[in-house]
């Protein structure tokens, strides 16, 4: 998962929110607040304003690191005990947006759904060598290890508990095919000799900050007919980086350090070494439906989820991160669902050579 663009609105007492009362009606409704001045600030009035401002930031991000904040997003995200995504993920422990093809879907149906179609637009096909960036908990890894047996798989983690976590699942299902790989994004590099016929990324670019130079190395790992699929999320028309400018900017500092909210056409003007070949979109109700599910795995398994916080943050804390990752959770059931999902989207490209 990696996530959203979001505050908590810090107009509210904080000593409230974090003894946990303040209504879930309150905060949802704050956040839909935040969510309205955030569009507000990011309309530049004109479209050549706007042109200007998105390319002042394009050159921002060609002047970055690939990645920032690299150890924060461990912190965060990946090195908070697996028993917690356990017990709020679903079976696959996909933490990313999942694809509802029905209304009656669970969420373990849903990850699967979003697992296939992920697949069918990277093109992926037993006996491909295939690189994934960003593996999270190993749901497309251990999705990809048991479709493809004949494949040869490389994922690329930055935590070493999910390396870890994904060791154990491939052996326990006896997957000789699979490796895990833990490196910093700015580090990532592979023998000369190694080349990959697919490479697949998803909901990792939103943590990534100079494409240009990412996508140039992803090139270089490319055989000539490889390509690259990427899955993001993105707002339809504004792009904007996380940072903490105030005390309200709750999401950058506690969930997504050094995360960017790019925009659908944001990678489309970093083609120097890889051409885009297809575009598609996914509504948000799909990401908004998908958090929601997931907020109430979590209130279902408290008994469960707070010894685990007390353990990773302290006794003292377990209350207020309980808090934090519910609040969290409705962060992006609410940023996804406004609009009616029309807002904020998920996007997909695939790359390609040219």
């Amino acid at each position: 998962m990696n996530t959203t663009t979001l505050s908590v609105p810090m107009s509210w007492s904080m000593r409230l929110l974090e003894r946990d009362l303040v209504p879930d009606f309150l905060v949802r409704q704050g956040i839909r607040r935040l969510l309205k001045a955030r569009l507000a600030e990011e309309n530049r009035g004109s479209p050549e304003a706007q042109q200007a401002h998105l390319m002042k930031l394009i050159s921002r991000l060609r002047q970055s690191p690939v990645a920032i904040n690299t150890g924060d997003a461990n912190l965060q995200h990946y090195e908070v005990p697996s028993a917690f995504f356990q017990h709020v993920l679903g079976p696959h422990l996909k933490y990313s947006s999942c694809y509802y093809r029905r209304a009656d879907e669970t969420l373990g149906q849903a990850e699967a759904n979003m697992l296939q179609l992920t697949a069918e637009r990277a093109q992926l096909k037993d006996g491909d060598r295939i690189l994934e960036l960003g593996c999270g908990w190993g749901s497309l890894s251990l999705w990809m290890a048991e479709h493809y047996p004949n494949s040869r798989i490389t994922v690329v983690s930055n935590s070493r508990t999910q390396k870890r976590f994904i060791d154990a699942r491939a052996a326990e299902r006896n997957f000789r095919n699979l490796q895990v790989v833990t490196a910093d994004a700015n580090q990532l590099s592979f023998d000369a000799s190694t080349r990959f016929d697919r490479v697949v990324s998803v909901e990792m670019f939103e943590h990534m900050r100079n494409y240009e130079t990412l996508l140039q190395r992803i090139a270089g790992w490319l055989a000539p007919n490889g390509t690259l699929f990427v899955h993001i999320f993105t707002h339809k028309s504004y792009a904007y980086p996380f940072e903490v400018r105030d005390d309200t900017d709750w999401m950058a500092k506690y969930f997504f350090s050094g995360g960017i909210m790019p925009s659908d056409d944001l990678l489309l003007y970093f083609q120097k070494d890889l051409t885009l070949a297809n575009h598609w979109q996914v509504d948000g109700t799909h990401y908004s439906r998908t958090a929601e599910q997931w907020l109430q795995n979590m209130d279902a398994h408290r008994a469960e989820i707070e010894p685990i916080l007390a353990q990773t943050y302290g006794k003292d804390q377990m209350l207020r991160w309980w808090v934090y990752w519910r609040v969290f959770f409705m962060s992006c059931a609410e940023l996804w669902g406004y609009a009616g999902g029309e807002e904020w989207l998920v996007s997909h490209y695939l790359f390609d050579k040219g």
